[in-house]
């Protein structure tokens, strides 16, 4: 019998970046390389799992923003066209490198692996990779868990509790459009947690969301057990902490296991050392050199030039890797359970991203966890954190603490000298939208097409990854364009919308191209009356 439980999230994410009006847009091929590296190949390897009668049990946030364009036709076709490419560059590869074997045989290897892609992507998932994750979760091995609309960050969008609201509740309603049901769970986004935001998500029925470990640590009451239990916020809704020791195995650049030197390095892509004529059919119409996938060293070491990548010693120290973690969850299992009344919880949440994409093997390691926690199945079992909640329903009641995953642990990375100028016109724009809600409360025709846009155009402004990308300096003019160009629709829509004089040419044009949440209702930006739930739980359970 198991003397604890280990639940894996994984919260898949990526801006709404759909740009019908270029015929290459850059930024989609964030998407596309998301698709390729992590999406498809967890999904095989789950799937994989699954029909081999293997155990196991992960949860997965599959945001709105991501679900929409894993959805969208014209995102699809180019898609297909990226991966077409790669294919093509790949049977050059193995053409140019047949005299050198090192090369040569990863030529082989990643003209196999887009060719794989293409293939599930096309035959077995019928290009929406949505209803591969939905069949998962009906299949009982996955639980599907909602997040916020456009990944606001909403302890800085709390100035608007209208704002609040809406991206809860349209996240809400989009999870369910995708996948069928209700979710239990909520992923804030980057896990940003303040007090009383459990109230709306108690109020569209949600069972427990994922806090960083000091939301939990420095919460108003002591917590009894630390992260290794969850807690009731008096709302009702339980908070469970992420666990800072499996945390760091796998996140640190230092100490976790991706910096390990059998490892492929991530940066160093054909694309930047070939001769710009023979790349140029692959990498961007305008001429940018881009990452075609192709990469051939391994990580090697700071100090020593690289070395050619061998995907056997890689995969070996993956296994490795995979059976020390266990290890180190079954020690952390044995102490907690010699001091606790009740089997601890490791939680332990990561971006979907780093499996595949940014981490190459990691789906090769999640996938030996996985099997290795299967075949043992004494010390410790998979589990999600509904699953949890069943067995124990009565915790302690606490306020968790404001928290963030983000830089220092609050709100720095969203809120500094590189995007602070963003917050004074969101929340201007947050106010006039919950005023034109009031306002209009039974707007039809052209008005209401007008308001329901004016209502995606500020979430899509509210998205955390603008912030994000200025504070990193990185797409810093896409992301000042992208949080200014959202603004001034949403303005001009109030604006029209006012004076009655809506221009139904240029609204067709940006509905057309800001297609995020057609069934949308402006009206979920009125402010909904909150209710007063009491936790099932007791302050010394």
């Amino acid at each position: 019998m198991e003397k604890g439980y280990l639940a894996f999230i994984l919260h898949a994410h990526l801006p709404f970046v759909r740009h019908p009006e270029y015929e290459d847009s850059l930024e989609e091929y964030w998407l596309f390389e998301a698709i390729t590296e992590t999406y498809i190949p967890l999904l095989a390897m789950l799937e994989k799992l699954a029909g081999e009668g293997v155990a196991f049990r992960l949860t997965f946030s599959l945001t709105p923003t991501l679900a929409s364009m894993l959805e969208d036709s014209l995102l699809q076709s180019r898609y297909l066209r990226r991966i077409e490419h790669q294919i093509e560059l790949a049977a050059k590869e193995m053409q140019r490198t047949r005299h050198q074997p090192e090369f040569h045989r990863l030529a082989r290897m990643y003209y196999e692996s887009f060719s794989k892609a293409k293939e599930l992507f096309t035959s077995r998932y019928k290009q929406n990779l949505l209803q591969a994750f939905r069949r998962l979760q009906e299949l009982g091995f996955v639980e599907l868990i909602a997040s916020a609309a456009t990944h606001g960050y909403l302890p800085l969008l709390s100035v608007n509790p209208s704002s609040v609201s809406a991206q809860i509740r349209v996240g809400v309603d989009r999870h369910r459009e995708a996948f069928g049901q209700r979710p239990g769970g909520f992923w804030l986004p980057e896990c940003g947690y303040y007090p009383g935001i459990d109230t709306f998500l108690r109020e569209e029925k949600i069972r427990y969301t994922i806090l960083e470990s000091h939301g939990i640590t420095r919460a108003d009451v002591k917590p009894i057990y630390g992260v290794y239990a969850p807690l009731y916020c008096p709302s009702g809704v339980a908070v469970f902490g992420r666990d800072p020791e499996s945390s760091k195995q796998v996140w640190s650049s230092v100490e976790g296991y991706p910096g390990d030197f059998d490892y492929r390095e991530f940066y160093r892509d054909i694309a930047y050392d070939l001769e710009f004529e023979y790349i140029k059919p692959y990498v961007h119409e305008a001429g940018i050199r881009i990452d075609t996938g192709i990469k051939y060293y391994r990580i090697t070491g700071q100090d020593r030039s690289k070395e050619a990548y061998i995907p056997e010693r890689a995969e070996q120290k993956a296994h490795i890797h995979a059976e020390n973690f266990l290890d180190n969850r079954e020690k952390q299992i044995d102490f907690l359970a010699s001091a606790m009344d009740r089997k601890p919880i490791i939680v332990a949440p990561y971006d979907a991203e780093l499996f595949g994409h940014w981490w190459f093997e990691g789906p090769i390691w999640l996938e030996h966890v996985i099997r290795n926690v299967a075949s043992k199945g004494d010390a410790l079992r998979l589990v999600t954190l509904s699953e949890y909640l069943e067995m124990y329903p009565i915790n302690q009641v606490s306020v968790p603490s404001m928290s963030s995953w983000g830089y220092k642990g609050f709100s720095e990375v969203w809120l500094n000298g590189s995007n602070d100028w963003i917050y004074p016109d969101l929340h201007r724009a947050g106010d006039l939208m919950a005023e034109m809600a009031r306002d209009y409360p039974n707007a039809k025709g052209i008005t209401r097409r007008a308001l329901n846009q004016a209502a995606r155009e500020l979430l899509l402004a509210q998205a955390s990854d603008w912030a994000f990308m200025l504070k990193l300096g990185v797409m810093t003019e896409y992301a000042t364009k992208r949080t200014r160009d959202h603004l001034l629709h949403s303005e001009r829509l109030f604006r029209e919308v006012r004076d009655a004089s809506v221009d139904k040419a240029w609204l067709s044009l940006i509905e057309s191209r800001d297609n995020i949440f057609p069934h949308i209702d402006y009206r979920v930006f009125s402010r909904p009356k909150q209710k007063s739930v009491h936790p099932r739980g007791s302050d010394d359970a």
